[in-house]
This record gives structure tokens, sequence and C-alpha cells, in this order.
């Protein structure tokens, strides 16, 4: 659904830096928790020289997604159950008010964009090719947060949307949890083609909160016989 009121915004270009490639790497799980990052191994693989190689491990660490060592090296953060659950404890508190401010922003192509990437995890969750999953759940929520209309914000968002965290929740998902979480993108590209923040914030907070109980992340109350 068009919305005339907001000029239709031109497709971004597809960043292939060595940071992009790296991060995207890490989001999909091929580079996972714990794993060392070696300068020299990196620039071969992505076919660079060490210094943009060197000048992505800074700025991912700056992020907080790598963890920079003088004398090891760069290495992908290790996540404990509660810096999982702290991370989605947070991220239920300010992604679904992105949510709320991009909906009106997103041109046509956007939703039309957001449409195609949740046919594609639909797919890559049916055939359990969770790798590709994860990488596009990264774009698809990337969306929201790059057009909510406040960089700072933004900038904010995508610190706290660890790409390490989202491959490894989609791993300890069940098989109702993940269809549960392709209903929730389904249901998030109907609110943007209705142009409902509203619905789309309230969908958003659902889906971080049902991710962040399916990862196992949210340790059940105890009783306490304390007053």
């Amino acid at each position: 659904m068009e919305h005339p009121e907001h000029p239709v915004q031109p497709a971004e270009p597809v960043d292939d830096s060595a940071y992009a490639r790296i991060r995207g790497l890490i989001a999909s799980g091929d580079l996972e928790q714990g794993s060392w990052l070696r300068e020299t191994a990196l620039a071969e693989r992505l076919g660079v020289s060490r210094t943009p190689i060197r000048e992505a491990l800074n700025r991912l660490a700056a992020e907080g997604i790598v963890e920079m060592s003088r004398n090891k090296g760069a290495q992908v953060v290790s996540f404990s159950g509660k810096d999982v659950a702290d991370l989605y404890d947070v991220r239920a508190g300010f992604e679904p008010h992105a949510a709320l401010l991009a909906v009106p922003r997103l041109s046509g192509a956007d939703v039309e964009r957001l449409a195609v990437l949740a046919g594609e995890m639909e797919e890559a969750a049916a055939a359990g090719s969770l790798e590709v999953l994860s990488t596009l759940n990264n774009e698809f929520h990337g969306m929201f947060v790059q057009r909510c209309g406040n960089r700072h914000f933004a900038a904010a968002l995508q610190t706290l949307m660890r790409p390490a965290v989202v491959a490894h929740t989609f791993n300890r998902y069940s098989p109702e949890a993940l269809q549960r979480s392709m209903s929730h993108h389904a249901e998030l590209v109907a609110a943007a083609r209705a142009g409902d923040g509203e619905w789309a914030e309230a969908v958003m907070r659902t889906h971080i909160l049902a991710a962040r109980n399916a990862a196992g992340a949210r340790q059940p109350a105890v009783s306490s016989s304390l007053p």
C-alpha cells in the first residue's frame, strides 16, 4: 500500500564493506560465539587487505559484537543466559517504539521488501536453513530500525540487535516457536501495509518477548516465603 503523504524512498545500496560482510557472517552463525577472528584469514576469505579488516573489527568491538585482546586478537562475543535475557528485555522496551515510528515512514517499496523477506524466512525455516533465516531476520528487523526517523535511536538499537544472539536464538527454537516467529513477521507486514504503527508496535513487543522465552533466556520465577 502506497502512502502518498510520504515520498517513496530510493532503495539503499548494498553494503559490501568488510564491516558489513563480517557482521553478516556473525549474524548468519557462520562465525559462532567465541570464534577467533584472524585478520589474515578474514582478509583472504573476503578478498581484501588487512587494513579494512582491522577497521571492521575495531568498529564491531565498539558495538560490543567483538572483543579485542592485545595478546590474543579479536573474538566473537559469547553471551551467558543472563546476557541474552538482558538484551531481549532492553529490545522489548525500545524496538517496538521503533516500529511505531517507522511504519508511517515506510514507502511502498519498503513494505514490499518486508513482504519478500517474510516469505523468504518462511522458506528458510521450512528448509531448516537457520543461517539463512538469521541473515534475513537481521535485514527485516533492520528496516524498522533504519526507517524510525531518529538516527541516534537507530544507532543505539543496532548495537542492541546482537547478530550472534539472534543466531543462537534460532538454534534453540522448537518447531512451534519457529512457526510462531514466522507468523509474527507476517503480521508485522500486514501492519505495515495498513500503515498502522500501533499495531506494529504491539506485534513487535509480542515477537521479542516470545523470542526471549523461546530461547530459554528468561528464568522461571522462583517462589519465596520472604515478604
